[in-house]
C-alpha cells in the first residue's frame, strides 16, 4: 500500500521525499535527491496560525521547476516572493498612517511572524542554492529573499522605535500635568493656610460679631458710619498675621520640578 505524502501526488519525485516528509510540514528546508531539488516553503502566516501551510516546489535534473498552486516555471517561486512583498508593503504604509499605540502595536504584531518566516525562507534558499550552485534562479530568489526579511525587520525596528517615542512623549505629558496639579494644589493650600486662621478665630468668636456696619444700607450711610469696632479690628488683625505664620510654613517646602535624566 502506497503511504501518504503530503506532496502532490502527481510528482513523479525520488521516493526519499516523501519518506523524509511526515503528516506536517515542519520548517522550511531544502532537500536533494539524483539531481531533484524539493523546496518546502510555508504560506504567509498570520499571528494567529498555530501551524503552518506549505508550499512545496520541485526543480528537475534538468532545471524544470513545478509548483503547486502557484504554477510551473520559475515564476511560481517569483510569486510567491511577490505575496510576501506585498503583505511587507501593506504593513509599511500602515505604520506610515499610525498615530496610536494600538497601530504600531498592531503592525508589530502582523509583521513579526512574517519577518520570522522570511528570515527561515531565506535560510531554505541559501541551503538550495549550495545545493545547486549553477542555477542562477535560485541565487535570484535568495537575495529576494532578504530582502524581504530585512525590508520586515526595519519595518519592525521602525514601528517598536515609534511606538517607544510615543511612550515617553505621553509620559512626559503626564509628568507635567502631574506638575500642573502640584502647583495648583499648593496654590490652594497656600490660600487655606492664609485664611484658616481668621476663619478659625471668626468661628470661636462668632459670625456676627459687632462691627458698626452691618446697619449700612446706602453710601450716604457708609460715609457717615463709625469705624469698625476694636474687636473686630483686633481679630483681623491677629487672623492676618496668623495667616503670614501659617504660609511660611506650608511654603517651607515648594514641589520641585521633575529632574531631567542627564544621559551619559
Amino acid at each position: 500500500m502506497t503511504k501518504a505524502s503530503i506532496l502532490p501526488s502527481a510528482w513523479n519525485v525520488p521516493e526519499e521525499f516523501r519518506d523524509r516528509l511526515g503528516d506536517q510540514v515542519g520548517r522550511q528546508r531544502a532537500m536533494l535527491s539524483d539531481g531533484h531539488l524539493l523546496l518546502i516553503l510555508h504560506d504567509l502566516p498570520s499571528p494567529e496560525d498555530i501551524e503552518r501551510k506549505g508550499r512545496f516546489f520541485w526543480r528537475q535534473p534538468d532545471g524544470t521547476w513545478s509548483s503547486y498552486s502557484r504554477g510551473a516555471g520559475p515564476r511560481g517561486i517569483s510569486k510567491h516572493l511577490d505575496e510576501y512583498l506585498d503583505l511587507v508593503t501593506r504593513f509599511e504604509e500602515q505604520d506610515e498612517q499610525a498615530t496610536s499605540s494600538a497601530d504600531y502595536f498592531s503592525v508589530i504584531y502582523g509583521v513579526t511572524p512574517i519577518h520570522r518566516s522570511a528570515r527561515n525562507m531565506h535560510q531554505a534558499l541559501q541551503q538550495a542554492r549550495e545545493l545547486c550552485p549553477e542555477d542562477r534562479d535560485i541565487i535570484n530568489f535568495r537575495d529576494r529573499a532578504y530582502r524581504i526579511e530585512r525590508t520586515a525587520e526595519l519595518l519592525i525596528g521602525d514601528a517598536k522605535a515609534s511606538l517607544e517615542f510615543l511612550i515617553a512623549r505621553r509620559t512626559e505629558e503626564q509628568a507635567k500635568s502631574s506638575h500642573q496639579m502640584a502647583v495648583s494644589s499648593h496654590r490652594l493650600n497656600i490660600l487655606a493656610a492664609f485664611f484658616f486662621p481668621m476663619a478659625t478665630l471668626s468661628a470661636l468668636y462668632g459670625v456676627n460679631l459687632p462691627h458698626g456696619l452691618e446697619k449700612i444700607q446706602s453710601v450716604s450711610e457708609f460715609a457717615s458710619a463709625p469705624l469698625p469696632s476694636f474687636p473686630f479690628l483686633l481679630v483681623i488683625l491677629v487672623g492676618i498675621v496668623l495667616g503670614f505664620v501659617l504660609k511660611s510654613f506650608v511654603t517651607s517646602e515648594r514641589p520641585s520640578r521633575p529632574e531631567r535624566v542627564e544621559k551619559d
